[in-house]
């Protein structure tokens, strides 16, 4: 799948329910030797309370993606910040 192929899709955090962005303004990180994909960077959700804030971020690590649908990428958002801290 390209990156490009998941614009315009919703990211739901399968914990909470959340809704963490829509995918189309996000950015991944990787690897620069080895070229692994790290995760994605989204825009925060804008809502009327934070409207006049500062930009910010969610990180979502490329282990937290469970599913890709047609309409919404499906994270677990709780369990990968555990693997990743629990080493």
């Amino acid at each position: 799948m390209r990156i490009s192929e998941m614009t315009g899709k919703e990211v739901i955090n399968l914990g909470d329910g959340a809704r963490l962005g829509i995918v189309g303004e996000c950015e991944l990180t990787f690897d620069s030797y080895s070229g692994v994909i790290g995760g994605l960077i989204l825009p925060k959700r804008k809502t009327v309370f934070n409207f006049l804030g500062d930009n910010q971020i969610v990180i979502i690590p490329w282990e937290a993606i469970k599913r890709i649908g047609d309409e919404v990428v499906i994270v677990d958002l709780n369990n990968a910040y555990e693997r990743m801290y629990s080493s």
